[in-house]
């Protein structure tokens, strides 16, 4: 009996399918990483826990990786998943900021609880204000019809809060008390915080112009 292979057109438009299908999975992630982040303090071996939470931190921001890939490579971009998909990585990373700011994470040097509040609900503010105002202005320019895809400055603002969160879960689960562990987390919050400024400027400018984009 001769086996019928799909056509090439076929297995592009199967493939064009994959992008959302992965933004879909990646927030089905979310939701569990978010709830293990809420219940890490409970967890009877707390750094294993979070050593979880991390892995799947991780797949998470690679699944990011691989729908991007193959949306450019089998043309599969689209005005919903230029919206979803950004919309999901704001959810998981404004969800981890909200989740460490409810667990009292990082603790930072010898500052008291009240420093310490001022620190992880100042930090979010900045990340939901950004966030909630580009998403604003990515809502304005795709209704006209403009394409609000990522440029660079977008994704070194996703790729520094991606690695702050990281470096929470870790500091959190291994190295608490380390005062180098103390130093890289500030370094990294600044860092993350520019860039998100910075990024949200840029995505001002850029509704100026025929072609706008950011992250």
């Amino acid at each position: 009996m001769l086996k019928r292979s799909l056509c090439p057109c076929k297995l592009s438009a199967m493939w064009k399918h994959v992008p959302n299908m992965l933004t879909f999975m990646r927030l089905g992630l979310t939701i569990v990483f978010l709830w293990m982040i809420l219940s890490s303090p409970q967890a009877t071996n707390r750094p294993f826990f979070l050593d979880i939470a991390f892995v799947l931190f991780v797949i998470a921001g690679f699944s990011d990786i691989v729908d991007g890939h193959i949306a450019r490579r089998f043309n599969a971009t689209t005005k919903f998943g230029r919206m979803i998909d950004p919309l999901v990585d704001k959810i998981l990373v404004c969800g981890a900021f909200t989740c460490f700011a409810l667990i009292g994470a990082p603790k930072l040097f010898d500052w008291g609880p009240g420093t310490l509040a001022v620190v992880h609900w100042g930090v979010l503010a900045i990340l939901v204000v950004r966030e909630a105002y580009v998403t604003i202005l990515r809502q304005m320019a795709e209704s006209h019809g403009v394409n609000f895809g990522a440029v660079a400055a977008g994704k070194i603002k996703m790729f520094l809060q991606s690695f702050a969160i990281g470096t929470v879960l870790i500091k959190t689960a291994h190295v608490q008390t380390a005062e180098w562990g103390h130093w890289f987390t500030i370094v990294t919050y600044l860092a993350m915080i520019v860039m998100t400024i910075v990024s949200g400027l840029q995505a001002t400018r850029r509704t100026r112009t025929p072609q706008v984009a950011a992250a």
